[in-house]
């Protein structure tokens, strides 16, 4: 299989400098975290949803921020804490007396990119309510169905589960999220720039796209070409993990992770997918699935996994 071919469509080539310039925006602004950068917004790009696992001030919030300013995006953030209410992510429905009808009044769910801040400080109620959003991008309040807006994506922020007053995430909330990562600290001489340097701002960045462009740039990553030979791969990967890491892998996950490699062949500047870019997602897409395990144990089986599979 060729695993190296420079981009030629138009439309493509666009994208991928697109893409270069929004991470080279967000990177000017958070120095050495370009890594982080670079798989959030693979992860918005494939239409997924994004878990940051964190400690506090790590500088989860104000990548959230940036990304949703650059990429032109309505923008909101839910502070969940254990009394937050099921209605106040999605809203609810309150009589109007002059009118004699309900109107909804609409919770911060309604948005482009939502921001869920430590979201294993709200009960498994309040997290219930991201199900049916995160899944079918839409709410049902009073036994009607409303449309989220496009795109809807959802990058949450959890603390360390030792941490007073966190709630374990279930599985079908896990099983939303494309994607888990840490930020990390930088090391001794970007601590030193930052330090140096104005504190960022993740809404002073200047918009790179509208909302239109950012659509059309999923679409482009979407059409990007994957030999019948790397479906068969990624679906390999998936049952080895099963038997590896005594987890059930939904084909849910297997989307999800062809679509994350569809997104990297994009930023990486290939109009196909290439077996590079399955095993660069596949760490990052099914760590947050191997929540049971300690961080060593979920390594290796991510390793015994990657090796045991034959490459295409």
């Amino acid at each position: 299989m060729q695993v190296a071919q420079t981009i030629t469509d138009d439309a493509f080539i666009s994208a991928h400098q697109t893409s270069l310039d929004i991470m080279d925006l967000i990177n000017g602004q958070f120095l050495g975290r370009a890594d982080a950068v670079r798989l959030a917004f693979v992860t918005l790009i494939a239409d997924g949803h994004l878990l940051i696992e964190d400690l506090p001030g790590s500088g989860k919030t104000s990548l959230s921020a940036a990304l949703s300013s650059a990429l032109g995006l309505q923008f909101s953030r839910i502070q969940c804490t254990n009394d937050l209410l099921p209605a106040d992510v999605t809203g609810l429905s309150i009589f109007d007396r002059d009118t004699g009808q309900f109107t909804l009044k609409k919770g911060p769910v309604f948005t482009q990119i939502l921001l869920a801040d430590e979201l294993n400080r709200a009960p498994s109620k309040t997290q219930s309510a991201l199900l049916q959003a995160m899944e079918e991008r839409a709410v049902t309040l009073d036994s009607d169905t409303h449309a989220l807006p496009a795109p809807f994506l959802v990058i949450a922020t959890q603390n360390p589960a030792e941490h007073i007053g966190t709630f374990d995430l279930p599985e079908s909330q896990l099983d939303r999220f494309s994607v888990s990562m840490e930020i990390g600290r930088p090391d001794i001489e970007i601590q030193r720039q930052i330090l140096a340097q104005p504190a960022a701002k993740g809404h002073d960045i200047e918009p790179v796209l509208t909302t239109e462009l950012f659509l059309k740039l999923q679409e482009i990553a979407l059409r990007t070409h994957c030999d019948d030979r790397l479906l068969d791969y990624i679906i390999s990967l998936a049952d080895r993990m099963e038997q590896v890491g005594q987890i059930s892998l939904s084909v849910r996950y297997r989307e999800q992770l062809l679509r994350l490699a569809k997104a990297h062949a994009l930023i990486s500047g290939r109009d196909f997918i290439s077996p590079d870019d399955v095993q660069a997602m596949f760490a990052p897409s099914v760590r947050h699935r191997l929540h049971r395990m300690d961080v060593n144990a979920r390594q290796a089986a991510v390793d015994d996994t990657l090796g045991q599979v034959a490459l295409p």
